[in-house]
């Protein structure tokens, strides 16, 4: 499959597809040139709009609940706006987001929700990258995990696009061995109210429900964890996703939901203790209170033998001997929404 295009300032990407094995598409970003900025786009209010315009966030908070007297919690503590937006974007740390972006502590951008809703375009955000490492006397290649997930976003975008509503829809069959009615259709309780008893699972849903925002890990286990250990159907998982995520995108939400499932990717995304111990700092698990009866403390090859129906390793680093050759399947989780 190959899929051209070009960045401008209009916020589309330049990316050459030379391949893609199951949703890990190569990126190469061509070089293009610099447009103006379009004008902000005006509208003639009506009766019915809500202000735009308040004195505090206190005010806009006051008039939520008066409109939504059914909805609970607070605002989000992250801010909309412009700028706010460029705020963020200066914040950024492009070399360090490559190297610590898999951490929930890591040096990531925060800049989904500003881009979901076009606060900011992918090519700003490229700029930015850019003249920073050129600040910082960088190579370009220090920027390239951050340029890549400008990429993802991009090709999302182009799926969408292409597939259209089909995106609610199991793109491939599943590679765990189990039939897409083996699923639960609908959440558990206990998710939806964050009382798993999982201190991991029930932070994560805290935090989507308070914030509007999670990690990209974060994102990946807790979806994982729906699918494979409570076989909640991806789609289910990921509609509730789209109720409180400010960065709530249906095309790389829908379809990294079923990255997942294994229902747009050659194998299912599944993780273990170790991996979440690490990648969290040991933030969760010795506070749990199911410490001693964790669910995800086991090997990797235990958990497929558990979690799957198929008896070939899902895993690479299941198989007890690796080839010397590059692996074609080898390549970065693009996950959930990594920016």
């Amino acid at each position: 499959m190959v899929i051209r295009g070009i960045l401008s300032h209009a916020g589309s990407l330049a990316l050459t597809t030379t391949q893609r094995q199951h949703g890990v598409p190569f990126f190469q970003l061509e070089t293009v040139s610099r447009l103006p900025h379009a004008a902000p786009l005006s509208w003639q209010s009506e009766s019915a709009d809500l202000p735009r315009d308040f004195s505090d966030r206190g005010a806009l908070n006051s008039l939520l609940k008066q409109q939504f007297p059914d909805a609970s919690g607070e605002l989000s503590p992250i801010q909309g706006g412009r700028d706010a937006a460029e705020r963020q974007l200066s914040q950024i740390n492009a070399k360090r987001y490559g190297r610590s972006r898999n951490h929930l502590n890591g040096s990531v951008t925060r800049l989904s929700p500003y881009i979901r809703h076009g606060v900011l375009t992918l090519s700003e955000v490229r700029d930015a990258v850019f003249a920073q490492l050129k600040a910082n006397k960088q190579q370009r290649d220090e920027g390239g995990k951050l340029i890549n997930e400008l990429g993802w976003r991009d090709f999302w975008q182009r799926m969408w696009n292409d597939l259209g509503d089909r995106i609610h829809d199991d793109q491939e069959d599943h590679k765990t061995g189990l039939n897409p009615s083996d699923y639960q259709q609908n959440l558990p309780d206990d998710i939806r109210e964050g009382r798993t008893g999982l201190a991991c699972m029930d932070g994560f849903r805290n935090e989507l429900v308070s914030h509007g925002w999670l990690h990209n890990h974060a994102r990946m286990w807790m979806a994982s964890y729906l699918v494979h250990w409570r076989r909640v159907h991806w789609s289910v998982g990921a509609k509730w996703f789209l109720e409180h995520l400010l960065d709530g995108d249906p095309a790389s939400n829908h379809l990294s939901w079923q990255w997942v499932a294994s229902c747009f990717s050659h194998k299912p995304y599944f993780f273990n203790r170790q991996n979440l111990d690490r990648y969290s700092d040991g933030s969760f698990c010795q506070e749990c209170q199911s410490n001693q009866s964790c669910p995800f403390d086991k090997s990797y090859e235990q958990l497929e033998k558990q979690l799957f129906k198929v008896q070939q390793p899902i895993r690479e680093g299941a198989r007890p001997h690796r080839s010397s050759k590059p692996s074609k399947r080898k390549g970065p989780h693009q996950g959930i929404q990594r920016l």
